[in-house]
């Protein structure tokens, strides 16, 4: 089989999928905005054809591409795994008839009021959202449905330019900050208060092969505007138990209203006092390598199970759910650069068993914003047998290292 990889080298973990492909015996080309001689000679080994284009999310320069490519022979399936890229890389594969998730499914698990709007139809629990190019448009959707609201483009991963208001002057702050009062494009939600998680799945053809469930402490708002929070990821390893059902049956039933087919999903949920409410889903893998923690908890090479299912239509492992998992964020003190550290010592003698993976930014080092994400700085990766244990372990590290830094 010849699989078409687009964008190889960036994020780092890229690099996995074409591994994995080539693992499992395809043929693998694959598209990329760095210049050949940029990749290293192990990626380059992985691959067995290479193509710089200017930006991957330029349907017409990847539609080209894809056509000079197919012109050299056969391609069975053209495949992305970054939010950015889904929506574009589905417009190609539509027109060069190649199978894979359609520009449909793409959309709508791309623009977020459109996707909710297809689910509330369907039945699924969502909270009310619209989708707005004005600021009068948002104050009509809130005098509707009150206070509070969330704010955020249309398109796009995490908590990146989003924004809670709680009142009339939150309002027109958010308003301002979106970009709405400019005309920009920006969902409007009702707030749902309560605990938020996420379910992601590996499905083949609309079924699902392996599943994981995760929790944010805090829920990610949060954990992106508080610099004192050392926010955490925590994979469960109790997912098959009764207290998932509901959460599993609406991300599998959510994967089958929108039509993902074989692909990675990654589904944010939250619950609270008006029960388990779905907030959005990707029909990618979920990003900071979340994956690794998958892999580190089950036994597992997720991204080779990834590939079966691309290269072969079927998987033959299980996940063990041996392990919970988890990862912390280490904020700097302050932005500028990092001076040193406070105790990392005291947490490898302790708790080093249970770390599996870490970064620590050398002293020197700029610092990244609040807002950059749980591997924007330094951060840590653990695994234990017991969930609740496992808890204790990331808030003991979150409560003793300190990141110290100095303005720039």
């Amino acid at each position: 089989m010849h699989v078409i990889f687009v964008e190889p080298a960036f994020p780092r973990n890229q690099r996995e999928f074409p591994r994995a492909l080539k693992a499992v015996g395809a043929k693998v080309t694959a598209i990329g905005e760095s210049s050949v001689n940029s990749l290293d000679s192990e990626l380059k080994g992985w691959l067995d054809g290479y193509e710089q284009v200017r930006s991957v999310t330029d349907a017409q320069a990847l539609l080209d591409t894809v056509k000079r490519i197919q012109s050299r022979g056969w391609v069975d399936r053209l495949e992305a795994t970054v939010e950015a890229h889904i929506e574009p890389v589905a417009q190609v594969r539509e027109a060069c008839s190649i199978p894979g998730t359609s520009t449909r499914t793409a959309y709508l698990c791309r623009d977020k009021p459109a996707m909710k709007e297809a689910l509330r139809t369907a039945g699924v629990p969502c909270a009310q959202s619209t989708g707005a190019t004005s600021a009068d448009e948002v104050r009509a959707f809130v005098e509707y449905v009150g206070y509070p609201v969330i704010l955020k483009p249309r398109a796009a991963a995490g908590a990146a330019g989003t924004y809670r208001a709680g009142n009339a002057e939150e309002l027109e702050l958010a308003i301002q900050q979106s970009g709405a009062a400019k005309g920009a494009a920006v969902a409007v939600e009702e707030f749902i208060e309560g605990h938020e998680g996420f379910y992601d799945s590996l499905c083949i053809e609309g079924r699902v092969v392996h599943d994981f469930a995760c929790h944010y402490f805090p829920n990610v708002l949060e954990a992106m505007r508080t610099r004192w929070i050392s926010p955490q990821i925590l994979l469960t390893n109790r997912s098959d138990d009764s207290s998932y059902d509901e959460v599993r049956q609406m991300g599998q039933r959510v994967a089958r209203e929108l039509g993902i087919g074989t692909s990675a999903t990654h589904m944010e949920w939250f619950f609270g006092p008006k029960g388990l409410k779905f907030s959005e889903i990707g029909c990618r893998p979920p990003g900071v390598r979340v994956w690794d923690l998958y892999g580190a908890a089950n036994d597992l090479d997720l991204y080779v199970e990834w590939a079966k299912a691309i290269v072969h239509g079927r998987t033959d492992a299980r996940a063990s759910r041996r392990f919970a998992a988890g990862m912390i964020a280490l904020r700097p003190e302050c932005d500028g650069v990092i001076t040193g550290y406070e105790g990392v010592e005291k947490i490898q003698a302790a708790f080093g068993k249970h770390i599996f993976d870490s970064h620590f930014p050398p002293p020197g080092s700029r610092t990244q914003g609040v807002s950059g994400g749980y591997m924007a700085n330094a951060w840590l990766r653990l695994r234990h047998p017991d969930y609740d244990e496992l808890r204790k372990i990331m808030n003991a590290v979150g409560e003793t290292i300190k990141v110290r830094a100095k303005p720039a």
